[in-house]
């Protein structure tokens, strides 16, 4: 006779990987926290996690663009991750494109343990190039949610967060005065503008 109690419900639980990418101001971090708070509504145990150094908007909240926000744990590493969530049914993580290399392990195994977990993050940095972590984490995806801002130029869809500000590194946390979104066609042209300005100086 077989045991239909909750064990078996644990045995039945599977676990999956989701992904919301996109460029800045497109809305990644408003679904990840829809999605969570639908989790919590269900009575799920909820982990949310955000790395460390982003602390624009909260230390310890995961804050979107439109002030909506969620209570988060702040972690310097993806390990961290792996030790805290062991209770839960649902992990939330945001600017995974911040998170180290081994954020790739930490979801897959997260997902085996039989945990949802949903992750937010740059698909791309402000030069156009894959961001960190995320074309794995694209790759390993059950599930892949592409969000789009409005080009601030022409009104199309964006595909890359312009930076406004000098600077090369490609960690650089700001907001509407460092980024704007740009579609494909306007962000060519405003690279092609810096470097005839370049050349002028």
């Amino acid at each position: 006779m077989k045991d239909v109690g909750s064990s078996n419900g644990e045995m039945m639980r599977r676990g999956r990987v989701e992904v919301v990418c996109g460029s800045m101001f497109s809305g990644k971090t408003e679904e990840l926290i829809r999605r969570l708070r639908r989790a919590q509504f269900a009575k799920q145990k909820v982990e949310i996690f955000k790395p460390a150094i982003d602390v624009r908007y909260s230390e310890e909240e995961v804050v979107s663009h439109e002030g909506n926000s969620i209570p988060s744990t702040p972690v310097d590493s993806s390990a961290s991750i792996l030790l805290m969530a062991q209770e839960s049914e649902v992990v939330g993580i945001d600017e995974a494109q911040f998170f180290d290399d081994h954020i790739v392990e930490v979801c897959n195994e997260l997902a085996a343990r039989g945990i949802r977990v949903i992750v937010a993050g740059l698909d791309l940095d402000f030069k156009g190039q894959p961001f960190g972590p995320m074309p794995a984490l694209l790759a390993i995806a059950d599930e892949v949610t592409k969000v789009h801002a409005i080009c601030v130029r022409c009104g199309a869809l964006a595909y890359v967060s312009h930076r406004i500000v000098a600077g090369e590194k490609q960690v650089l946390l700001g907001e509407k005065q460092e980024y704007e979104p740009l579609c494909r066609a306007c962000y060519a042209q405003a690279m092609n503008e810096k470097k005839e300005e370049e050349q002028v100086c």
